[in-house]
């Protein structure tokens, strides 16, 4: 989640519960909105219902990319991925976050994502230490990457132009 995101029955008119649970993983600005406060404005504006009906939308792909990619892409591929994509929503090259949490993110066991981070250190791509990561060359970790980060901005920018500012 992060600039493009939110949570708590956005899209499903009202009706709650919501079939989600957030947890902050790193600190920043949020705002947080009354659902019957976000129901009104909606209802009151039919651009704002429109955008978000096609944040649906884009959540919707995101979640499929998200599945086609933990199926065919390797967890070196998908670490890439997920330390980019934290960099992406965070403030700086480094963030808090435990191997464990990151194996968590990935579906694996943690002395796979161990094994992973350890090569990545090898080639500078990241520096660690106890809950931390940073991200020393995006470049490098942006090559090693499957195309499903770039697939997914992609379909939000035509969709919500501008959600992704440009580097």
């Amino acid at each position: 989640m992060g600039r493009e995101g939110a949570v708590g029955g956005i899209v499903s008119n009202g009706n709650l519960p919501s079939f989600s649970t957030a947890l902050v993983r790193s600190g920043g600005r949020f705002l947080r909105i009354k659902t019957s406060a976000l129901e009104h404005a909606k209802l009151d504006s039919i651009h704002l219902r429109h955008w978000f009906a096609r944040y649906s939308d884009c959540l919707l792909a995101q979640v499929y990319q998200t599945a086609a990619c933990n199926a065919t892409h390797t967890i070196t591929q998908r670490t890439a991925k997920w330390l980019l994509a934290t960099v992406r929503r965070t403030e700086g090259s480094e963030f808090d976050m435990t191997q464990e949490q990151l194996a968590d993110l990935l579906g694996v066991g943690r002395t796979f994502v161990t094994r992973t981070i350890k090569t990545l250190r090898e080639r500078r791509m990241v520096a660690t230490r106890r809950g931390k990561f940073q991200v020393l060359d995006e470049a490098a970790l942006r090559d090693l990457t499957c195309g499903c980060t770039a697939a997914i901005e992609d379909h939000f920018d035509k969709v919500l132009h501008g959600i992704y500012p440009a580097e």
